[in-house]
């Protein structure tokens, strides 16, 4: 389920990556919160929070993107060096023991950046406004990611896709990585997306035709297993900006990307 900012405005400072976002939130300059209330943190001020961690611009076309010299930038290539350290190591043990190594990689806000959506929206979802914006193909590249899906397939490792993102909107998702230049391994032996009226098999216990009952954990976690089990790959790694892409194992590494915005569970 996503909720948006407004549902989690509580605890989604808490959620991004080496960033100290919560710090600026009881009480600020001319402010005062009594310590006797349950007072949330303020929806207002986490959203400047939130742009001052992106360095939220708007181009002269009106699409908001991040600023390559944010704070969020800044974490993204501290968690891309250390996993193209990992990556390269990892790879070269599995192949020494005759493994087939792979990593797995989520696709909204860790591959590609919605914050044009986010902002323009108020941090708040719809279903019919998110598929109208996933189908226009254009989001931005969240910073240096390409590059990584590329890394990793020029050590020898197996690229994987494990996307929320529906059966429906798989050319649009296609279309959309191969302009930013993750153009690895996209075709739908690779790239797994959820298909409620259709599931595989090796989501029977959660998911059976017309009939879809799993959890995002159970959804990723499933899929994990099948490329591990059935395909045969060890997944050295897990990319995902959201908890619930991580959980559930079937990965010897995983990766949280910043994403304060909205939260899936």
């Amino acid at each position: 389920m996503r909720k948006s900012l407004k549902a989690v405005a509580a605890g989604a400072a808490c959620l991004v990556a080496g960033a100290a976002l919560y710090g600026a939130g009881a009480a600020t300059a001319g402010q005062s919160t009594a310590n006797s209330t349950h007072e949330p943190y303020n929806i207002g001020v986490l959203v400047k929070d939130i742009d001052t961690y992106y360095g939220t611009t708007a181009g002269a076309d009106g699409v908001y993107q991040a600023s390559p010299d944010s704070p969020y930038a800044q974490d993204l290539a501290r968690i891309d060096a250390d996993a193209r350290r990992y990556i390269d190591k990892a790879a070269r043990k599995a192949h020494h023991r005759g493994e087939k190594p792979a990593v797995v990689f989520d696709i909204d806000d860790t591959l590609l950046l919605s914050l044009d959506y986010e902002k323009r929206y108020n941090y708040t979802y719809n279903s019919a406004t998110w598929a109208d914006y996933v189908n226009k193909a254009d989001r931005p590249a969240v910073f240096g990611s390409p590059e990584l899906v590329r890394y990793a397939e020029s050590k020898g490792v197996e690229v994987f896709y494990n996307s929320g993102l529906s059966e429906a909107q798989r050319a649009a998702a296609v279309e959309n990585l191969k302009k930013v230049g993750a153009d690895v391994n996209l075709d739908a032996g690779h790239m797994f997306l959820k298909d409620k009226a259709n599931p595989p098999a090796y989501l029977k216990d959660c998911a059976t035709p017309g009939t879809w009952t799993c959890t995002t954990v159970q959804y990723k976690s499933g899929t994990r297993a099948h490329i591990e089990d059935d395909l045969g790959y060890e997944i050295i790694a897990n990319f995902g900006d959201q908890y619930s892409d991580l959980e559930g194992g079937h990965a010897d590494r995983t990766y949280k990307l910043p994403n304060p915005t909205y939260f899936v569970s």
